[in-house]
């Protein structure tokens, strides 16, 4: 298990105005312009891999957000994500876990979350706040 050297709300105090910023991993994309995807994003924070305690959107677990206008007025949302490895003790769990965390969202409609192994996680993929918590600088 990792263990954290920095809690969140040390590292805003060390990042300032720049926390946001500095909070988003390099390589997460979607639909960013959509007005939900914030909101998924706040919810996607207080997710957790139960061994490292930095969460999985700041950790870089989180690759692909896209969220689809429906007919009826919901929105569905396609995420693709992967796990720090593919022994990963909560692979069967995550793509619940992420789903229930998005699923609350008023307006949500179909949440579906697809486990993928391209690219291979390494800690590159991690916000610089992840790094700073986990004191893991790469």
């Amino acid at each position: 298990m990792m263990e954290q050297v920095a809690d969140e709300q040390m590292v805003r105090n060390a990042f300032g105005d720049d926390y946001d910023e500095m909070a988003e991993p390099p390589n997460a994309s979607g639909s960013r312009e959509h007005p939900l995807w914030p909101l998924i994003i706040k919810s996607l924070r207080e997710v957790y891999d139960p061994e490292i305690p930095v969460n999985i959107y700041e950790l870089g677990l989180i690759y692909n957000i896209i969220i689809n206008d429906q007919a009826d007025g919901t929105f569905d949302v396609d995420v693709q994500m992967t796990l720090t490895s593919p022994g990963c003790p909560v692979a069967q769990e995550m793509p619940g876990m992420v789903q229930g965390a998005i699923f609350p969202l008023a307006g949500v409609g179909q949440v579906d979350v697809a486990i993928v192994w391209e690219p291979t996680w390494d800690p590159s993929f991690m916000a610089e706040t992840a790094k700073l918590q986990l004191n893991m600088f790469t």
